[in-house]
């Protein structure tokens, strides 16, 4: 397991294969202004969990708005994903790929965003405990 807060290359989930994978496959969780896709994969303790996250131009035209957000939900996700989905992924032995996708129309503050965050990361790991990794949330 690494180190520390910082978000590692590995982290980032980078292979086309595997992103088409996640929204082919995938199944979807919703707290709005973010809705999470996740796909199981084999545990792999290097990496085991890959995220990503969308900004859709549609919903948020100012490209400089979408890198904030970006960098807010980056944020997030970083500093909540050591307490509320690793020992998840750990106990139920499975590992995961997620993608973020912000669903809103307007610009939200962080502490918003950060909120949504940790209920999408405490419903993921509450299923992956309680179903033993078998299945995920819709």
């Amino acid at each position: 397991m690494m180190k520390g807060l910082r978000l590692y290359k590995s982290e980032k989930l980078c292979s086309r294969t595997a992103v088409l994978s996640l929204f082919g496959e995938g199944s979807g969780v919703m707290a709005y202004p973010l809705r999470a896709m996740i796909r199981q994969r084999p545990y792999d303790p290097e990496r085991p969990a890959q995220m990503l996250i969308t900004i859709p131009k549609k919903r948020v035209r100012h490209a400089v708005n979408r890198v904030l957000l970006r960098r807010r939900v980056r944020e997030a996700y970083r500093l909540n994903r050591r307490t509320l989905l690793l020992p998840a992924l750990e106990t139920a032995n499975t590992a995961i790929d997620l993608a973020f996708i912000y669903v809103a129309n307007e610009v939200l503050d962080f502490h918003i965003i950060d909120r949504k965050m940790k209920t999408l990361l405490k419903r993921i790991s509450d299923n992956l405990i309680t179903d033993n990794g078998t299945s995920l949330p819709t």
